[in-house]
């Protein structure tokens, strides 16, 4: 059975004394993680029971290569486990809003598959969700593990991203975070395609709280978001979150007119004052290759902008299940 990422959409419910609901959903992204599922499944299973809390576990194999999702259902009789595999990678962002679609717990924790992040750490957020906060995520303490050249990438995006923005979005925040079931209804309830998670979580509110984390290096394998799929989700992220790429060029349109009029009346009050001069061929060209060159920024730019509205328009599902095995929690 194939199903779309509308098609399993939670309204909102109170909370009942006996409400049979898990107390927390854990939504696992995972792609590629066949040497980590095991280890990560058993971490949050045993933080979970030392807690006292009951749990289901939801895995979303976003079109892994190395048998991930069989692994997952190998073990989905020692663990509460959903299990989904993706009809072929959607993306990260994709993946955790399908994971989203399926949770059912009073509470939903969103985790790497790699758990990078300590899993130690989730009583701490615990408590803080506890005390009234309905959203809890972690923030990296540092970032003395990457290049300097990726921390100036880094620096630049969260300042261009938030430079003109509706709602402030936490500069390195995690994905790892946990939500109170209404602020995931609300997230499930935003119809748009291209998804910048990190943004709509910021953009649908509710008490937030950040908690400093200090990320541990993987177990095996390689991280999946290489510097193309990064740039991606940048672009992604800009141009569904900020609207100043496109006002930008009003500007500069403005400003190259003014200058163009000034530019016009020097050249008129020097032609009365001391004659006409011939016209050097390098300005012309500098001039005509630089109006070019701004010209064709700015139809890129408002090309991306359209490219977002047409992948709306179409309409089509952010993902498809093609498959689920496992019930969850009992």
């Amino acid at each position: 059975m194939i199903y779309s990422e509308h098609s399993t959409f939670h309204s909102p419910t109170p909370t009942k004394v006996n409400d049979p609901r898990p107390e927390l959903s854990f939504v696992i992204p995972a792609l590629n993680e066949v040497d980590n599922i095991a280890q990560t499944l058993d971490d949050v299973s045993a933080e979970a029971k030392r807690l006292n809390k009951s749990f289901e576990i939801v895995v979303v194999d976003d079109g892994s290569s190395d048998g991930t999702y069989e692994r997952v259902t190998e073990l989905s009789d020692l663990y509460p486990i959903v299990a989904l595999r993706l009809s072929r990678n959607f993306g990260k962002e994709q993946a955790m809003f399908a994971g989203l679609s399926r949770s059912c717990g009073r509470a939903v924790v969103i985790l790497d598959a790699d758990l990078q992040e300590p899993i130690s750490t989730l009583e701490d957020m615990l408590e803080r969700y506890d005390s009234g906060y309905e959203v809890v995520y972690a923030v990296r303490a540092h970032r003395n593990d990457e290049n300097g050249f990726k921390r100036f990438l880094t620096a630049g995006f969260y300042r261009l991203l938030t430079w003109g923005s509706e709602c402030p979005i936490p500069p390195d925040a995690r994905d790892y975070r946990i939500m109170d079931r209404r602020v995931v209804d609300a997230l499930l309830s935003l119809p748009e395609r291209n998804k910048f998670m990190k943004g709509l979580f910021s953009w649908v509110g509710f008490r937030s709280c950040a908690v400093p984390i200090e990320l541990r290096p993987r177990q095996s394998g390689d991280s999946k978001f290489g510097l193309h799929k990064l740039f991606k989700l940048a672009l992604t992220g800009l141009t569904a979150f900020t609207d100043w790429p496109l006002r930008i060029w009003t500007v500069v349109g403005f400003a190259m007119a003014g200058l163009s009029m000034l530019l016009s009346f020097w050249i008129i009050l020097k032609t009365l004052i001391w004659g006409v001069d011939v016209p050097g061929f390098a300005t012309i060209t500098t001039a005509i290759f630089f109006l070019g060159g701004l010209q064709l920024m700015s139809i890129g730019v408002i090309g991306e902008y359209l490219s977002r509205v047409f992948s709306e328009v179409k309409q089509r599902p952010g993902f498809i299940i093609a498959e689920e095995h496992g019930s969850g929690a009992d």
